[in-house]
């Protein structure tokens, strides 16, 4: 949660920023971009304004531009209006879009109603899009010649509006009439190819690779990854190019969604805002929710322990091996869980393949239930002629009892642990919903229910 400071404070930081921004920009004039950003995300808000307004325009650009620039909304805001309205303008089209989508009231309205109206309809485009879609994550400023132009044309071309393009990673070759997309020409083909020779005869055969403005960042990043590119043109459906997505971008929304699917492993919701920004109410809110399922989902345990209240009265020994039985279900489906999770995100596996899925868990989970159920009757062997602890004179049946249901559990676990994630998927949610304390509790539960009845069976007729 944000420090309160009263007036006087701020007071005091306001008269203390342009001594203060004049040192600091003199020492960050010389550093990289990346490096101005993370020191000024360390000042105040009101003198690291000043120090950008004290910097090169073109230094100002660039620091705005970092898609991990925490305080760029801020700043901007704090900036005169005409300031801001020329930054905007030389910003690229996705990261002003950005800027948009985080700032808050009433200050958006402001400021963008004194945008042009060319970057206003610019921005309005981008922000139409869902946000995790290619369309939210792309960039208007690409490079596109007609096809009847030639290397020589396009190099020329390059040259001449290079300083008003984010990157320049590849060429779109359109058609002179229809504009529809025709060939993605790298720049590395280009600087190699003859200066007379049509720009076609640089392309290489195949289609360009392309993607739908609402396709998921995931997908996008599957095909960037597959096909080894540097940037995939987002068209619409009659092939025009609405914009590009660029591998630097992708890799931002990549590192954040794995952030997002880590947090959800660990049974809550995502955060919006870096752990150390985000508000304490807000933080409770995301965590709050899932514990309260989980702890319900929990109190069936004890429902099920007093359903089997007789039993565990009669044969008390039964108590001691309850965690070790849980714990080992719980281990065993997250595991799955996790490995399905992750093979669909990369589409190693399909929905259609979960009775393959099943039939690898299957026998896997008897296995790797087998390896615990030995490992736990030699150790109550082990502690019984050791004489470490007496588990009475049918020690042997109880050692049974804990093998078997280690087998039975391990197996179960596996098996829905990995179906999970296919259920979900099914139903419309995401994968990682399925996380590994929920996976827990829901075994847990019946983890109980499973070694209990094992050891009615094994167990009738002596301690039961």
């Amino acid at each position: 949660m944000d420090e309160i400071r009263s007036p006087e404070d701020l007071d005091d930081v306001v008269a203390r920023a342009p001594a203060e921004a004049a040192a600091l920009a003199a020492e960050l004039v010389d550093e990289h971009p990346a490096d101005i950003a993370e020191a000024l995300d360390d000042e105040e808000p009101e003198v690291a304004s000043a120090v950008l307004a004290s910097l090169p325009r073109e230094q100002q650009v660039e620091v705005l531009d970092l898609p991990d620039f925490d305080l760029s909304s801020d700043l901007i805001e704090a900036l005169p209006v005409e300031e801001a309205v020329r930054l905007i303008g030389e910003m690229s089209a996705d990261r002003a879009a950005d800027l948009f989508r985080y700032m808050e009231e009433p200050a958006r309205s402001h400021l963008f109603a004194r945008l042009p109206a060319g970057t206003q309809a610019e921005l309005n485009r981008l922000l139409s899009y869902p946000e995790d879609t290619a369309g939210s994550l792309m960039t208007t400023e690409f490079v596109t010649v007609p096809s009847t132009w030639t290397v020589g044309e396009t190099l020329r071309h390059i040259r001449e509006i290079e300083r008003t393009r984010e990157t320049i990673y590849a060429i779109y070759v359109l058609d002179p009439l229809t504009h529809k997309l025709l060939k993605a020409v790298t720049l590395r083909r280009l600087i190699i190819g003859e200066p007379g020779q049509p720009i076609l005869s640089a392309a290489p055969k195949h289609d360009p690779i392309t993607v739908d403005p609402l396709m998921d960042r995931e997908e996008v990043a599957r095909l960037i990854s597959k096909y080894d590119l540097l940037a995939v043109p987002v068209v619409d459906e009659k092939e025009h190019v609405l914009g590009i997505v660029t591998v630097d971008d992708m890799i931002d929304a990549i590192i954040e969604e794995g952030t997002e699917d880590a947090q959800k492993f660990g049974g809550m919701e995502a955060l919006d805002e870096p752990y150390m920004e985000i508000g304490f109410l807000d933080m409770l809110k995301k965590r709050a929710g899932w514990l309260s399922i989980l702890f319900l989902g929990e109190m069936l345990t004890a429902s099920a322990m007093q359903h089997f209240e007789d039993e565990l009265e009669r044969a008390i020994v039964l108590t001691l091996f309850i965690p070790l039985i849980m714990s080992s279900g719980g281990n065993s489906g997250s595991q799955a869980t996790s490995l399905i999770i992750r093979a669909l995100a990369l589409h190693e596996i399909k929905l259609g393949d979960w009775w393959r899925v099943a039939l690898r868990e299957l026998p896997s989970g008897l296995v790797l239930g087998s390896i615990l159920g030995v490992l736990g009757m030699v150790r109550i062997t082990i502690w019984q002629l050791a004489g470490l602890h007496d588990y009475g004179e049918h020690w042997v049946l109880v050692a049974l009892t804990i093998g078997c249901a280690l087998v039975a559990i391990v197996t179960f676990g596996s098996l829905i642990g990995s179906m999970l994630p296919f259920v979900l998927r099914r139903c419309g949610f995401d994968p990682a919903s399925a996380s590994a304390p929920f996976v827990a509790t829901f075994i847990d539960v019946t983890g109980l229910v499973i070694y209990f009845s094992v050891a009615l069976v094994i167990l009738s007729g002596t301690l039961l």
